[in-house]
């Protein structure tokens, strides 16, 4: 169990400090790489999530989400007295990576005085504010990432490590295609640890922590991930039976 805890801490805190590190990267002042582009931070966060699940895979399973570590447990992949440690491991790990990310960047920070700019390091917003259509989105996106993670399982032949190169394939796709709408958080602790990060760190200029957006990053991806499984689940059901047929 402690090994777990420890693996998704770790992982996770890999995870954002690559992931919020682009951001600060490509959009903070004075950063050598300003104006990186889209392209560059879509990239970079697949390879964020790519890296630690290489690390990790063995140890936990690396999910890094609490929405596909509630899913597996509602499934039965992952046992109901492991969740706990997992999640607060995720979050944890989040807040740590967020953190972090502030000191490296501390300096850029303190160069920038858009606050809103400030606050897209560490969570997400949506591009046009509308309740309804930004928690389809999160919907959505996280649904593809679960049902596509859950496919990639079942594929025969593919070789553990190789699975994450897939993942980072569906993480970068995700961005690409969806990304612009909320900034894709499908993954409640890759939003609310750097959110609450962002609410306790004594950022020079920083705004509001964006607390009335909030709800969507967390039931968003929740529900996508509950879907992906349940869908899933009634596919592999339909295709034994056509098979048994």
């Amino acid at each position: 169990m402690l090994l777990k805890f420890l693996s998704e801490l770790v992982g996770t805190f890999i995870l954002i400090l690559l992931g919020d590190g682009v951001v600060a990267n490509v959009t903070l002042n004075k950063s050598g790489m300003k104006g990186g582009g889209t392209v560059q931070i879509t990239l970079a966060w697949g390879l964020a999530v790519m890296v630690p699940a290489f690390i990790f895979g063995a140890a936990s399973g690396a999910h890094f989400n609490p929405a596909l570590t509630l899913a597996l447990a509602v499934e039965g992949s992952v046992a109901w007295a492991e969740v706990p440690f997992y999640i607060i491991g995720q979050f944890a790990g989040a807040f740590l990576g967020a953190c972090c990310v502030y000191l490296l960047f501390k300096g850029q920070f303190d160069a920038t005085e858009d606050p809103n700019t400030k606050r897209g390091v560490f969570c997400t917003s949506p591009s046009i504010p509308n309740k309804a259509l930004n928690m389809l989105s999160e919907i959505v996106a996280t649904f593809v990432l679960v049902f596509a993670i859950k496919g990639i399982g079942q594929v025969s032949g593919i070789a553990g490590g190789l699975s994450n190169v897939f993942v980072f394939g569906i993480i970068t796709s995700i961005g690409m295609s969806l990304g612009g709408l909320t900034g894709y958080a499908i993954n409640p602790a890759r939003d609310w640890g750097p959110r609450i990060a962002h609410a306790l760190l004594p950022i020079k200029g920083k705004g509001p922590s964006g607390w009335d957006y909030a709800v969507v990053p967390m039931v968003g991806p929740i529900i996508g991930a509950l879907l992906a499984v349940g869908l899933y689940a009634v596919n592999s059901v339909v295709r034994n039976r056509i098979h048994q047929g």
